[in-house]
């Protein structure tokens, strides 16, 4: 599984790549912090939200620490999804090594 740490995933977003964060934390994580930008879309609601997403685009997936994102990836791979990337240490991971001033919990 390929994936990025907090500061390959900054340069990567100054370079100005084009990819989807995608955001798999809950509702009240989501309000919390979250990347400029992002899709939210639960973990939990990943099957019935399918047809949001497009299989062709990089997509970044985020969570809390990094263990739920890596979960989504492997199920959206066995849909056909072959461009993802887990964000490493997820937002947590963000906020205390690019955003200092991003809220923590």
């Amino acid at each position: 599984m390929k994936q990025f740490t907090a500061e390959q995933l900054k340069e990567y977003l100054e370079s100005g790549a084009k990819l989807v964060i995608l955001d798999v934390r809950e509702v009240w994580e989501y309000e919390t912090c979250h990347l400029e930008n992002s899709i939210h879309i639960s973990m939990s609601q990943i099957p019935a939200r399918l047809d949001e997403l497009d299989r062709e685009d990089e997509t970044i997936v985020l969570c809390h620490h990094g263990m739920r994102s890596r979960q989504v990836i492997a199920y959206l791979q066995t849909q056909g999804f072959n461009n993802l990337v887990n964000l490493e240490g997820g937002i947590d991971a963000w906020s205390k090594s690019v955003d200092l001033n991003m809220p923590q919990y």
